[in-house]
């Protein structure tokens, strides 16, 4: 959410971080499936590294054909998307199949020093919480304090005031993208090295719109999306019970996050814009 933020702010709509993060974990599975002997602190961080990395090569993708083809950032990313996830299908069903998995689309077991570390004994809370909180920390500064960060939110604002400028606009698309792409597959890498230990093709499991929706509700501000990621954390853990001890289907739960953003949405355009009521006396409008 931090990641997508920063290039709404500029008016750049990544909206396939979910290919991001599919890529992100495939890329991070990568060491421990090539090298399922490897032992040493050193292997879950380069997981998270090199998940980040895949994550941001798959959204240049996007950023080459919208700046040298100009062709719509969300068609792109979005169709993205969809081939991240067929190419997740061709490696558990193929190549990275566990030959023991009982046919089970899935990757073999990672080892112990895959796994990030757990942060609270007893509960599945790891490590990549903390990267979490220094990833919207970087995000603060770089939106709040640096010039890059300014150029990019006067892109958004004012286009044609950053063109006069000098800002460039492709430059700004590529950051943009990157910075999205980037968060994305460090979160797809988390997610493998962290609760669930392989790679599953139920790695897709929505967390890239998801982010859309928190980095919506938390205003587009750094500080405001980690209240609001905490606020959709609790709405799916709330929704897993519901399924369990209320009988609903997930449908209805997505139906609830989503009536959330459009609320948001509606609410966000009552603020910035009034409303006035034009009603005809003797025959003219006034």
């Amino acid at each position: 959410a931090q990641g997508l933020a920063i290039g709404f702010r500029a008016k750049v709509f990544n909206i396939g971080a979910e290919g991001q993060f599919v890529l992100g974990a495939i890329f991070a599975s990568a060491i421990p499936i090539w090298f399922p002997a490897a032992t040493g602190q050193w292997i879950w961080p380069s997981m998270l590294v090199i998940g980040a990395l895949g994550g941001a090569l798959w959204a240049s993708l996007t950023a080459f054909w919208r700046v040298r083809l100009n062709a719509n950032e969300i068609l792109v990313s979005l169709m993205l998307a969809l081939v991240a996830a067929q190419l997740l299908n061709y490696l558990l069903l193929g190549p990275w199949k566990d030959p023991n998995g009982f046919n089970f689309p899935q990757s073999v077991m990672f080892q112990y020093d895959a796994m990030v570390p757990i942060l609270i004994p007893g509960t599945r809370v790891n490590v990549s919480l903390l990267v979490a909180f220094a990833f919207s920390l970087a995000a603060w500064i770089f939106m709040q304090k640096s010039f890059a960060g300014y150029k990019l939110q006067v892109g958004g604002l004012a286009p044609h005031a950053a063109g006069y400028a000098g800002f460039n606009e492709g430059r700004a698309i590529w950051l943009s993208l990157l910075i999205g792409g980037f968060a994305a597959g460090l979160a797809g890498a988390a997610e493998v090295a962290g609760p669930l230990g392989q790679l599953q093709r139920s790695i897709s499991t929505g967390y890239g719109y998801a982010a859309i929706i928190v980095a919506y509700l938390g205003g587009l501000h750094p500080v405001g999306i980690v209240f609001s990621a905490l606020l959709m954390a609790a709405l799916y853990i709330g929704g897993d019970n519901a399924m369990v001890s209320a009988n609903l289907p997930v449908a209805a739960v997505r139906v609830f996050q989503g009536s959330l953003l459009l609320a948001y949405l509606v609410a966000i355009a009552f603020v910035r814009y009034r409303l006035v009521w034009r009603h005809a006396v003797h025959g003219s409008t006034s």
